[in-house]
């Protein structure tokens, strides 16, 4: 294969380089490629395609806002009818009275918005000590600045120097170590709070019950913001809009990317309660915001979120990650009982977790990676990561083709199983 010039991301470009797999064709739940093979999309792409491929209603609405209007920037007073009526929607549905909306173009610069915000909005009220970040051990917030500095992923923080000041981790599974933190640290110098309700990026790891609601409590105790990371899990991903509605908790901030255009066009925001609102919007000449992203409320991105979110509703589709996670959780346990496997996470949501047993990764580091080419090779594309796969299909996935998913992985599995197990 030619060698490429496009950098990709997450990506060791060495190997990459001349093994690029060029896809050129998607349709419901699947995908071809550029020689004509054809893959089960088992990860709705990274965790985004809810509605799957190829939607026509998708690129009908898009061209017909494209030839309207296109986009302007809504810095200062400007808007448009797609991001008023995109920001009226998520606002209505969010476990929170009143909530704003400030759109970014990812899940990435929502985060820094949101940790901006939450430091920005304790300076304004009159509480500038407040500036420390608590996240979790195996937490995932994107790779920018705030993101990188609060997410516990080892691999994903190290290597680019200092990070941003005044960040921790606590044990992602204990109520108990945020306390301890917000003790330490003093919960009059902490800031927020963030937290994934179904950590993915890790390899998905489900909140043990009654943890999200626990957290919400310390932090209403201790008068922290909780910030909740639903980028991966919104949208019909677990169930509901934002996915953290299924615990009751109300949140003071809520980040969102991914399912809400279903990776048709890049979209993210932050939906912010009226308490932290309520400083920036009640007295006008008071405060300047200065933060923002040159394609925030981009007309054509919002139209195409509208769309999708319609898409979801009419088809039932924002229940449907809760409907089939018993369905996909049975038909990967069995999984759990191979010899290669270490753990098997799911119950939460349409998403799941492999991990390959701890000495068959000490043994050969690449053993995901392999078992990852392995699935590709049976036609089945989903997620490594540095100790097995993650599972999450589009949320129009049937029961039948989640069988087969859960099929091709054992059978993989077992192809890796004689050289695995002679090195152990």
């Amino acid at each position: 294969m030619a060698d490429t010039s496009f950098w990709h991301p997450f990506s060791d470009m060495a190997y990459v380089r001349r093994n690029e797999l060029v896809l050129v064709r998607g349709e419901g739940m699947y995908l071809w490629d550029d020689a004509g093979n054809r893959y089960l999309d088992g990860s709705a792409s990274l965790w985004y395609c809810n509605i799957g491929h190829g939607r026509t209603e998708m690129a009908d609405a898009v061209a017909a806002q494209m030839r309207t209007l296109e986009t302007w920037s809504t810095f200062g007073e400007v808007a448009n009818k797609p991001a008023l009526e995109l920001a009226e929607l998520l606002s209505a549905h969010a476990p929170m009275d009143r909530g704003k909306v400030f759109f970014t173009t990812g899940g990435g610069d929502a985060i820094d918005t949101a940790a901006k915000f939450a430091r920005l909005y304790w300076q304004t009220i009159g509480q500038p000590e407040r500036l420390h970040m608590i996240g979790r051990t195996n937490g995932y917030h994107g790779t920018m600045a705030f993101g990188t500095s609060i997410g516990g992923m080892e691999a994903v923080r190290t290597g680019w120097g200092p990070l941003v000041q005044g960040t921790s981790q606590v044990q992602h599974d204990s109520p108990q170590a945020l306390r301890d933190e917000i003790e330490r640290v003093g919960a009059e110098r902490v800031a927020a709070f963030f937290c994934e309700p179904v950590m993915g990026a890790a390899g998905v790891y489900p909140p043990a019950p009654g943890y999200i609601e626990e957290i919400a409590d310390i932090c209403k105790e201790t008068g922290v913001l909780l910030v909740i990371d639903a980028v991966i899990v919104g949208f019909g991903r677990i169930g509901g809009w934002f996915g953290c509605e299924r615990f009751g908790i109300r949140p003071d901030m809520i980040t969102f990317a991914k399912g809400v255009t279903s990776g048709y066009l890049p979209l993210g925001g932050v939906v912010m309660s009226d308490r932290i609102a309520e400083p920036f919007w009640s007295e006008p000449g008071r405060i300047m915001v200065r933060h923002g992203q040159t394609y925030a409320g981009h007309a054509t991105v919002c139209t195409a979120a509208l769309t999708n979110l319609a898409i979801i509703e009419r088809e039932g589709l924002m229940s449907r990650g809760q409907e089939l996670e018993g369905e996909l959780q049975s038909a990967l346990a069995p999984l759990a009982d191979h010899p290669l496997v270490g753990d098997v996470r799911s119950g939460t949501g349409l998403m799941a977790g492999i991990e390959l047993a701890a000495d068959v990764l000490d043994a050969d580091h690449d053993a995901a990676l392999k078992l990852y080419r392995g699935v590709r090779s049976r036609g089945v594309l989903v997620r490594a990561h540095a100790r097995g796969l993650a599972i999450s299909p589009p949320l129009i996935v049937t029961t039948e083709q989640i069988r087969e998913i859960a099929d091709v992985v054992h059978a993989a599995l077992e192809e890796l199983a004689p050289v695995a197990l002679r090195v152990r």
